[in-house]
């Protein structure tokens, strides 16, 4: 059963699992299961996908009810109407504080024409473990929020390894090495990636709306173990879910 968020006639919100891919597309070949197959046999009807999140990320996922409602909040997406804010672990600690990755980034395909491509982060928490990795005999890492500005193909991954903070557990754009040792000293085997708060606006009366997806086991357990705390709790501006 997917975790339902919220849910009205025209638009449902659902907390994406770690791993699930959204949709069938060349690639993503190795499953069967896809989240819009899930939540139509859960909810029943004809769905829509807002937008997307990559396999890998957990967290907000818009989907409408209606060809309308998508087309209605994919403007909203193409405008740079919803801001969108991940938390994320990366390796080493980010300086400045806070800061903007502006870089263009190729699409899907690595070869394609570059677009502009943005991302504000700010450091929320830095940790040093005493775990000996290369030459060097401490690790650090920090709890980042992250803001895309731009909606390029894996935009804050891409960003953060550019700017030599690499999502953990991110096997493409990542360090293997730092991978392993939270597999191994943590037991996290998925990419620590969330796509925690979304605010648009409601596509059918315009109604300024705030949504907040919780974290995982996976994920929350890692808070607990370096003391890390998150961000006051949004405002949730909606109707308790249906």
């Amino acid at each position: 059963m997917l975790d339902i968020l919220y849910q009205d006639d025209a638009l449902i919100a659902v907390n994406k699992p770690a791993g699930l891919a959204v949709h069938r597309s060349k690639m993503v070949s190795n499953t069967d299961t896809f989240l819009i197959d899930v939540l139509r046999e859960q909810i029943g009807g004809t769905l829509y996908l807002a937008h997307r999140l990559d396999r890998a990320t957990s967290g907000m996922l818009l989907i409408a009810r209606s060809s309308d409602m998508a087309a209605a909040l994919g403007e909203q997406f193409m405008s740079r109407d919803v801001h969108k804010q991940y938390l994320t672990v990366v390796r080493g600690w980010p300086e400045p504080t806070e800061g903007l990755v502006d870089y263009p980034l190729p699409g899907s395909r690595e070869t394609g024409p570059r677009r502009e491509a943005r991302t504000s982060y700010r450091r929320l928490a830095t940790v040093e473990v005493p775990i000996a990795l290369g030459r060097y005999p401490q690790q650090r890492y920090a709890l980042v929020l992250t803001e895309p500005q731009t909606g390029r193909f894996r935009q804050i991954r891409k960003h953060m390894a550019h700017i030599h903070h690499p999502v953990i557990g991110d096997c493409q754009h990542g360090r293997s090495d730092h991978n392993r040792l939270y597999k191994q000293y943590f037991s996290c085997h998925r990419m620590l990636l969330h796509a925690w708060r979304l605010s648009f606006r409601h596509p059918v009366d315009g109604k300024p709306m705030v949504l907040e997806a919780p974290l995982d086991s996976a994920f929350n357990t890692i808070l607990r173990r370096f003391d890390w705390s998150l961000p006051a709790a949004a405002i949730i501006s909606v109707m308790p879910t249906s």
